[in-house]
């Protein structure tokens, strides 16, 4: 029902920057909440920030002030614009869209959540 593809991500060095995409398939993006997550080796797999329908957005707390979610429901994307990047930073970086979207003020669930394929972002120090 949803496919999410990932692109953006690079070699920086710490204090640069990066703008990470996600692009989203299906007629369903403009009810459903996006975000991104992170999992660096040895490490669970976190939430960096999310956005919902509406535009409420969220961040982890070691990332809230350098890092910003953003969607456009015209071209079905999400954006996280990364700055004053950090060795702490690396990490593959994963889009997600949740398993619930509204349409019409109903609330519809898909059963899954979804997960892009990742991509992955190395800051040098």
């Amino acid at each position: 029902q949803v496919q999410l593809v990932e692109s953006g991500g690079g070699l920086v060095q710490a204090g640069g920057s990066l703008r990470l995409s996600c692009a989203a398939s299906g007629s369903t993006f403009s009810g459903r909440a996006f975000g991104w997550y992170r999992q660096a080796p040895g490490k669970e797999r976190e939430l960096v920030a999310r956005i919902n329908r509406v535009g409420t957005t969220n961040y982890a707390d070691g990332v809230k002030g350098r890092f910003t979610i953003s969607r456009d429901n015209a071209k079905n994307a999400v954006y996280l614009q990364m700055n004053s990047l950090k060795p702490e930073d690396t990490a593959v970086y994963y889009c997600w869209a949740d398993r619930y979207y509204e349409s019409r003020s109903v609330l519809y669930d898909s059963g899954i959540e979804y997960w892009g394929q990742g991509t992955q972002v190395t800051v040098s120090s």
